[in-house]
C-alpha cells in the first residue's frame, strides 16, 4: 500500500462515506448507489479508486458485486490501519460528518428493511410449497444422513443438548434432530412457516419442542444458551451472513457446536429474483472467513452435488 493513492482516494467526501459504511459491513453496489443517492457507473468509479489504492475489495456474486473494507483488520497493512483509525476518529470528531454518516445507516437500514419485507412477503406466499421447493434443488436424503454424520447423530448416539434450528422453516430439521437433543427450539420470522411447523411437529412431546418467531440477526435468547445451533438451507437469506453467524455465536455455548447447510457459490441468478435468496451461495473461503471470525474452528467442509447445484 502505498501513500499517495491512498490520500488521493480519501480526498473526496462520497470516498469516506462509503468507507465508513464498509467499516461495519460488507455491501452490494446497488446498495451503495441507493444509500449515496448517485448513479451506479458514477458509484463504481469511486469504488474503482478505492481499490485500486488497497482501501476496499470487490467480490463478484452472479451479476452482483460486492464491496468490503480491506482496512482495519489484523491482515491490514500499517497504512491500511492508520486509514480505518483516521476514519473512525473524523467520525467522532467531525459533527457534520457524522450525521452524514448516521443519515447514511439509516437509509441503509430502510432499504434493507424494504428488502426484508419483500423476501417475509414471499415466504408467505410460498410456505405450503416449501419443502417440494427444496428438494428441487438437491435431493434430501443424503444432504440429511451428510448432517447427521457430521453432528455425530448417527454414529456416536451423544445427545446434540439443547439444540437451535435458525430458519426452521416448516420445521424438518426439528423433527429429523428431535430424538437426539434435550430440547428442540425451532426459530422462525415468518408466522405462516411456524404454523405449518407447528403441524409438522404436533406429534412430539410438547416438553421436547419449542418454536419462537424472531430475526437471526436479533436472536431472543440468552447468552450461551444452547449446544447446537443449526441452519439449513437459511444463510443465503441474510444479507449479512457474518453478523448472521455472529449472533449464532453469542449463544452457543463454550465447547458447543454449529452446523451450516447451504449452497456452493454458483450463479444461478433466478434463485435471486425469483426466489429470494439475498446470496448465490458461498464459497469454502467464505465460509471459513466467516466462522473463523465469530470464534468457530472449522472442520473439513463437505461438499455433495446435485444436478445443478451443489450443497
Amino acid at each position: 500500500m502505498r501513500i499517495d493513492p491512498l490520500l488521493r482516494a480519501l480526498a473526496d467526501p462520497t470516498r469516506l462515506r462509503i468507507m465508513r459504511l464498509l467499516s461495519a459491513m460488507e455491501l452490494a453496489v446497488g446498495e451503495l448507489a441507493q444509500v449515496l443517492g448517485q448513479s451506479q457507473p458514477r458509484v463504481s468509479r469511486h469504488i474503482r479508486i478505492l481499490c485500486d489504492a488497497g482501501l476496499a475489495e470487490r467480490r463478484k456474486e452472479g451479476s452482483w458485486v460486492f464491496l468490503r473494507s480491506a482496512i482495519g483488520e489484523d491482515r491490514a497493512p500499517p497504512l491500511g490501519a492508520a486509514a480505518a483509525r483516521l476514519l473512525a476518529l473524523a467520525e467522532e470528531g467531525d459533527a457534520a460528518f457524522a450525521a452524514r454518516c448516521a443519515e447514511d445507516r439509516r437509509h441503509l437500514a430502510a432499504i434493507r428493511a424494504a428488502r426484508e419485507a419483500t423476501s417475509q412477503a414471499w415466504f408467505a406466499r410460498h410456505a405450503g410449497e416449501w419443502d417440494r421447493l427444496r428438494v428441487l434443488h438437491t435431493p434430501d436424503g443424503p444432504v440429511e444422513s451428510a448432517l447427521e454424520q457430521a453432528l455425530g447423530a448417527m454414529t456416536d448416539g451423544a445427545s446434540l443438548g439443547a439444540l437451535l434450528d435458525v430458519g426452521t422453516g416448516t420445521g424438518r430439521m426439528a423433527e429429523l434432530f428431535a430424538a437426539r437433543a434435550d430440547r428442540v427450539t425451532g426459530l422462525d420470522k415468518n408466522p405462516e412457516m411456524l404454523r405449518l411447523a407447528r403441524t409438522r411437529l404436533q406429534g412430539l412431546p410438547a416438553a421436547s419442542i419449542d418454536l419462537v418467531q424472531g430475526d437471526f440477526l436479533a436472536l431472543p435468547f440468552a447468552d450461551a444458551a444452547f449446544d447446537t445451533v443449526l441452519f439449513h438451507q437459511v444463510l443465503h437469506y441474510a444479507q449479512d451472513p457474518g453478523a448472521v453467524l455472529a449472533e449464532a455465536a453469542r449463544v452457543t455455548r463454550p465447547g458447543g457446536r454449529i452446523a451450516v447447510v447451504d449452497f456452493a457459490a454458483h450463479d444461478r441468478e433466478e434463485l435471486r429474483s425469483q426466489h429470494a435468496h439475498a446470496r448465490l451461495g458461498f464459497s469454502d473461503e467464505q465460509m471459513l472467513a466467516f466462522l473463523t471470525q465469530t470464534g468457530f474452528t472449522a472442520d473439513p467442509p463437505v461438499a455433495l452435488p446435485g444436478g445443478t447445484l451443489t450443497v
